[in-house]
């Protein structure tokens, strides 16, 4: 989930749909103000955590899934690389996977990301 479009964590941790703002700029595949309620049921029904990562944490997995594979991933699309790095002590000595998905990235905002490593 985006750090940035909270709707699905807020729903989750509510138990109910609830309605969230949306400021992401990089994954705006997350970009949902409000949980669908078919959806929510199956991530109460299956998921034990619900993780947030940063645009900030999205750029830097976009940066290091284009430098370590040279694969393009939207800001969505690396969204699990985030978030396995963000928790990393967590999974430390466990094998993990994550999704790539999405190359559907403007060029001009991924040139941005891939030029800041701040970002």
């Amino acid at each position: 989930m985006s750090a940035h479009a909270t709707a699905y964590l807020d729903s989750w941790r509510a138990g109910h749909c609830v309605e969230a703002p949306v400021t992401t700029r990089l994954a705006d595949g997350m970009a949902c103000r409000v949980a669908e309620p078919q959806a929510l049921a199956i991530l109460q029904r299956e998921v034990d955590d619900v993780i947030a990562v940063t645009d900030d944490e999205v750029a830097a997995a976009m940066r290091l899934m284009f430098t370590a594979t040279h694969n393009v991933a939207e800001g969505a699309g690396a969204a699990s690389l985030a978030a396995a790095l963000q928790q990393r002590d967590r999974w430390r000595g466990r094998r993990i996977g994550v999704t790539l998905c999405g190359g559907n990235v403007d060029r001009a905002l991924f040139s941005q990301v891939l030029a800041d490593p701040e970002r």
